[in-house]
């Protein structure tokens, strides 16, 4: 029997057996999600267009492209000492692209073909359809109304506070309580670029009878600056959770929380079939295109009425169990898939670097630090008496100084709670409705 195994051992470590597991070994070997070979071949894939001077602008080719993007940028920022802890894979992510755009590194045609897919393509909107459906069908009913409504006291009292330490520091440093009202704390809670700083732009213009573009440059760099101070703390306070976690529930808003497939409701499920995955897809889609019709009937928020349609689904029982746990599987397959590739095109398509830097002195970096750390602040010390988690509450709180759904993404991708999206979207799009009507108001009556 002995000399019978030889053989086989022998045959089993020819050269040829040994070079195909190293490939087997290089090709298992990742960048993100996307094999080690794949990612050279894009590279090469991508030169060859840049040399012919235009890039496809489908789906196909961006799917390559921000993958291989967004995951390299991703990994640098998650193996930098020290800053790996305060989210630098969602901040690299975004603001890498974002500066080899500005820089004229990013060749031409990738940059017109990314930017034509992600204005084109509504894909930031296809991934938080997929999160928000997946995450509020995976939540345990028990304590999702609860939550809706608990979640509105931190943000409203947040928002004074922040309010009120922001104008102070600000006026403290010689920006002035105007400016610093109007042109930084409120655009900060304004709910992002296309719903918060370009309505207030558009309304602080008309009263003032100001240009609008001059106004709109004016209001902007506090938006990302307040959206990118917001992803740094999101990420060092879910580096302050894995030393305290007492203090979190891991993306769970409140305290007993759990998810569907943890909650004992229904039997455990955790591979759907393939079809019910498919379905719960095509369900969430079908959910964000119903509030694109109530949106243009009734100006309401495409997302906000995904969301409460969603929530009926999941009151009512109208969503049988198999099919949210398909649901779920697609939150999933976005969460680890789609985000570094969506916070990639958002680098490149949405984030002007010029922007960014232009709000780089002391006093204005101190204001929009003050403004975003007191607002998240108050949320982590009213959690206590909510009977929520301090940790979880103060990150949606920190949704509501980001920079609209984009920020959003940023944000709870560097807290690595994806599954607070739907508190995030009532953070920023009714938050920064509010924000942005009320601070009209003020400003037709005190600085018109």
């Amino acid at each position: 029997m002995t000399d019978t195994g030889a053989p086989a051992c022998a045959k089993a470590e020819t050269p040829g057996a040994r070079l195909l597991a190293g490939w087997w070994r290089l090709v298992d070997f990742k960048i993100g999600v996307v094999p080690a070979p794949v990612f050279l071949l894009v590279i090469g894939l991508a030169a060859f267009f840049v040399s012919r001077g235009k890039a496809p602008s489908d789906i196909l080719m961006n799917m390559a492209l921000l993958s291989a993007g967004g995951f390299a940028c991703a990994e640098a920022g998650k193996r930098l000492p020290l800053l790996r802890n305060v989210g630098a894979g969602a901040i690299f992510a975004t603001f890498i692209p974002s500066y080899l755009v500005y820089a004229h590194i990013l060749p031409p045609p990738l940059v017109t073909s990314i930017t034509t897919f992600t204005k084109s393509s509504n894909f930031l909107y296809l991934f938080i359809c997929s999160i928000i459906v997946g995450s509020i069908l995976g939540m345990d009913r028990r304590v999702l109304v609860s939550g809706f409504l608990k979640i509105f006291v931190p943000i409203s009292i947040g928002s004074i506070a922040a309010g009120v330490v922001g104008c102070a520091v600000g006026t403290t440093l010689g920006l002035g309580f105007e400016h610093t009202l109007f042109r930084i704390v409120v655009p900060i809670m304004a709910g992002g670029v296309g719903e918060g700083a370009m309505p207030l732009s558009i309304g602080y213009a008309a009263i003032s009878h100001q240009a609008q573009g001059d106004v709109f440059a004016e209001v902007l760099p506090s938006v990302m600056l307040g959206s990118l101070t917001a992803i740094i703390l999101a990420g060092a306070l879910n580096s302050l959770g894995k030393r305290r976690p007492d203090l979190t529930g891991e993306g769970r808003l409140q305290v007993g929380e759990v998810d569907v497939e943890l909650s004992g409701d229904h039997p455990v499920r955790p591979h759907p079939a393939i079809e019910t995955v498919a379905g719960a897809a095509v369900l969430a889609v079908t959910l964000y295109l119903s509030g694109t019709v109530a949106q243009q009937l009734w100006a309401f928020p495409a997302p906000v009425v995904m969301l409460l349609l969603t929530v009926l689904l999941k009151l009512g029982r109208l969503v049988s169990p198999d099919l949210e746990q398909g649901a779920y599987s697609v939150y999933q397959f976005f969460r680890t898939a789609v985000t570094y590739p969506l916070l990639f095109a958002i680098g490149v398509s949405l984030t002007p670097w010029d922007k960014l830097i232009a709000a780089f002195n002391a006093p204005t970096l101190i204001t929009i630090v003050a403004t975003v750390a007191t607002l998240m602040a108050t949320g982590f010390l009213l959690a206590g008496f909510l009977k929520m988690h301090p940790i979880d509450v103060a990150i949606v709180n920190a949704c509501h100084s980001g920079q609209g759904g984009t920020g959003d993404v940023a944000i709870l991708s560097a807290a690595n709670r994806m599954q607070l999206m739907p508190f995030a979207q009532i953070a920023t799009r009714i938050g920064g409705a509010i924000t942005v009507t009320l601070a009209l108001i003020a400003f037709r009556l005190f600085a018109g």
